[in-house]
């Protein structure tokens, strides 16, 4: 019974999680592509109000007046909406989803027993907790300080660009060194979804507000409020795709078994990136079709580093590793968890739905048994002691 409330509050808060995340990026999306459609007003009534710019769209039977002020307009309404519950409610369910899955059983999902440093591997629970919570308190603050002091009045944006770049390309790598593969991915992950949501809630909101409570006194918002709300608001755009493929990554363990796991994480977040400039580009009108190329390519050079290794010719003194043996080795080394009823704790049903009950369901997973087994990244943790020698049989097995 416990097992099954951990899963069903797991898929509640899952689900949560992705209707507040569709409709933060959906709007986020939209105030983007908005912001890069408006043109120049006809009306030189609008202009004179200081209206900056205006788009006129038709959707769902009715047409649409949009309109942008390029300070404020001279009066603010009562029922002016703002745009940030969507944002803390989507990292609150994550972070929910993270305690629940990860930091709940940590020396099962974070530690990497095959980590670079010795002290890594060998880190217990509620350390690689604690490192954890550092990576994503520290991506932030690492990230905010680069925004503060290499464009603090938004004139070197290109600059900063760059820099955040790099700094993604470091925690990638870090976190590969320090986690297990899946784990890494997803902490990556959340290090861009904590700053894009810290950046709503330290600089985009306040920002806003400050402006808000100047009109409402008489004086005129400070400038720099706006150009700092749209700056961060932009670096969230560019963050949105490669997040959801970090979170949903977790599913392919090709691709965070890898020995170049942060290789292949930093491409598919420079992917992520272009393809969205592109939307952003051709949304001001301007179509750049070298952007989701250039986006194509960095996912294909991740697909040829990730492919697995032809298999090495069989050592003619080996005695041929038969089903029979495999499932032995399944059952004794990974049928606790991948059971149709698991006997490990805190399962109420095989992972991702892979169960070793049979033969013939052994068969049908060789290929991916082969890749995780051979990485080392099953089984997690390596908690039921598989041997070199059982790797090795199943790197053998071929019928």
């Amino acid at each position: 019974m416990q097992a099954y409330l951990l899963d069903f509050g797991n898929f509640m808060l899952r689900w949560l999680h992705v209707i507040a995340a569709i409709a933060w990026i959906g709007e986020s999306i939209y105030f983007v592509m908005l912001d890069n459609s408006l043109r120049k007003p006809k009306a030189a009534e609008d202009r004179d109000k200081g209206v900056f710019g205006e788009m006129w769209a038709v959707h769902g039977g009715g047409f649409y007046h949009n309109q942008k002020y390029a300070t404020a307009p001279a009066r603010l309404p009562d029922d002016l909406h703002w745009s940030f519950w969507k944002s803390y409610t989507t990292w609150l369910s994550g972070f929910a989803l993270f305690v629940l899955l990860y930091m709940a059983n940590p020396s099962f999902y974070l530690v990497n027993p095959n980590a670079s440093w010795e002290w890594a591997a060998t880190m217990s629970g509620w350390q690689a907790n604690v490192l954890a919570l550092l990576f994503l308190v520290g991506g932030w603050v690492v990230y905010n300080e680069l925004c503060k002091r290499i464009s603090p009045d938004m004139t070197r944006d290109g600059l900063l660009s760059i820099a955040v770049a790099v700094m993604m390309v470091v925690v990638a790598w870090l976190s590969t060194q320090l986690f297990a593969g899946r784990a890494a991915f997803l902490i990556t992950g959340a290090v861009m979804a904590t700053a894009m949501s810290a950046n709503v809630f330290f600089w985009i909101i306040p920002g806003q507000r400050r402006m808000v409570a100047a009109m409402k006194a008489g004086e005129a918002p400070n400038p720099l409020d706006g150009k700092r709300g749209k700056q961060r608001s932009v670096h969230n755009t560019y963050f949105t795709l490669p997040v959801v493929l970090l979170m949903i990554s977790n599913h392919y363990s090709f691709a965070y078994s890898h020995q170049q796991a942060w290789v292949i994480m930093s491409l598919f977040i420079f992917a992520g990136a272009l393809i969205r400039q592109f939307f952003v580009l051709m949304h001001a009108g301007s179509v750049k079709p070298a952007y989701p190329a250039a986006g194509v390519a960095l996912i294909a050079l991740a697909f040829w580093i990730a492919a697995p290794a032809p298999s090495p010719a069989a050592d003619p003194d080996r005695a041929a590793v038969s089903l029979e043996e495999v499932h032995a080795i399944m059952e004794t080394r990974c049928a606790s968890c991948h059971a149709s009823q698991p006997t490990q704790p805190g399962f109420n049903a095989p992972p991702a739905g892979v169960a070793y009950d049979s033969p013939q369901q052994t068969a049908a997973q060789r290929a991916q048994i082969q890749q995780v087994v051979a990485s080392g990244y099953m089984p997690l943790g390596n908690m039921t002691g598989m041997t070199d020698e059982e790797r090795e049989a199943i790197a053998a097995w071929s019928r």
